[in-house]
């Protein structure tokens, strides 16, 4: 459909966040008369969701900001089981702690994006596992599971993939397909909810949860996919050279999220600020037209939108800050990233191998070698290359840090304690 007229899959088109949806038409005339609930299940297989997930938090921001209620569906009982989707082989399985653990950490970024309440258009947390942990299993097959085709189920490309790479596929995952379309008959009887959105790869998944409502008397039920993004070089979005770029800031500061989004390639500025910024879409046109120098500071806007929403304004402006003061000043920012360090331990000295892991520069030893080699390892901005070097308690600076930089953007102060 080139033209929607509701406010919210308007803004989702011209914004690049639609892939497919199983209903243009009826999907745009549903919005357009009443407050339409949607969801999206997020699965609790760490304290964080990284960037990667931001696209599908973003989709629920604007279906609020456009006067619609969003449900962000926190997968407590399919986490028990694994989507089997597009993986290469089963995920080790979580016990019940880990997952209510890690449902309470992810909680806590959503309610930067989304307002929690009772209104009619207030956002809803739920976990699945209020009806899923609850299930009877004779009654669920005979008045669910009777409802799939084996035959259909094995022709979806998520399944397909493994089998066709000979890559066993457990009853329990296979299972999973048929939970999440239960989700949505649930989530349809307990709160009107009408759509299921979610990454491309969901969109099979999702049509089950469509077909099952249809046979088990929901409303029409419809489904809205996003592309799965990949920057121009082809690198997973939410993956930096240091592992995952986690969105709860115990798990990743403020400086370096900022980081991550100011590093972004010139050719993704455009499509990023109208994924992960809420700038009106003029103000990003103007942005991505200019080139040249200007780019860079195209680039900082860009950070600091995307940090400000996460972070709130104030750290993001700091984080700003600290990189202007870093960057261009050559000054020592105090608010960098730190680690503090036992001062009787820097007296006695730490390689500088063991070091750089232990900042989180680097992953192995062997990683801060081939950086060694490559020129891009400096302590105190003085250039290193021996892996036999010792930093000790003489390169505490009389600021009372040590300075540890891997190439020009990443840099960690050492803190004796």
């Amino acid at each position: 459909m080139s033209e929607f007229k509701s406010d919210f899959l308007h803004t989702l088109k011209e914004r690049g966040f639609i892939h497919q949806t199983s209903d243009d038409a009826g999907l745009d005339a549903l919005f357009a008369k009443e407050t339409v609930t949607a969801y999206i299940g997020f699965d609790p297989t760490a304290p964080s969701l990284h960037a990667g997930g931001l696209i599908q938090i973003m989709m629920l921001h604007w279906l609020q900001k456009t006067g619609h209620r969003p449900i962000s569906l926190m997968g407590g009982g399919t986490g028990m089981v694994g989507d089997p989707s597009f993986k290469d082989e089963a995920r080790q399985l979580m016990t019940p702690e880990t997952i209510t653990s890690n449902i309470a950490s992810i909680k806590t970024v959503f309610s930067n994006y989304l307002t929690y309440g009772e209104g009619p258009k207030d956002a809803l947390m739920i976990n699945n596992a209020d009806w899923l942990l609850g299930i009877n299993y004779l009654e669920f097959l005979r008045d669910v599971g009777r409802h799939f085709s084996v035959n259909r189920m094995l022709a979806f490309d998520s399944v397909k993939t493994r089998l066709d790479r000979e890559q066993s596929l457990s009853f329990l995952e296979f299972n999973y397909m048929i939970l999440q379309a239960y989700d949505f008959v649930e989530l349809s009887k307990r709160t009107g909810c009408r759509l299921q959105m979610g990454g491309s790869d969901q969109w099979g998944n999702i049509i089950n949860g469509i077909d099952l409502g249809h046979r088990m008397g929901t409303p029409q039920l419809y489904a809205l996919t996003s592309p799965l993004l990949t920057t121009s070089s082809g690198a997973k979005m939410g993956k930096s050279i240091n592992g995952a770029v986690w969105l709860n800031p115990d798990m990743l500061s403020a400086y370096d999220f900022w980081q991550y989004w100011r590093n972004t390639e010139d050719a993704d500025v455009s499509r990023f600020l109208k994924l992960y910024t809420t700038l009106p879409m003029d103000e990003i046109s103007r942005l991505s037209q200019l080139g040249g120098a200007e780019i860079n500071e195209v680039k900082k806007i860009l950070a600091t939108e995307i940090t400000a929403m996460l972070h709130g304004r104030q750290a993001a402006e700091q984080a700003a800050e600290t990189a202007r003061k870093t960057f261009e000043e050559g000054a020592l920012a105090d608010n960098l990233p730190s680690i503090e360090v036992p001062a009787s331990e820097l007296e006695a000295g730490i390689g500088i191998l063991a070091l750089f892991v232990r900042a989180g520069l680097a992953e192995s030893n062997g990683k801060v070698r081939q950086f060694l080699k490559d020129g891009a390892v400096r302590v105190n901005d003085k250039p290193m290359s021996d892996d036999r070097a010792v930093i000790g308690s003489g390169e505490v600076t009389g600021d009372g840090v040590v300075k540890l930089s891997l190439g020009k953007k990443k840099h960690i102060l050492v803190r004796p304690v």
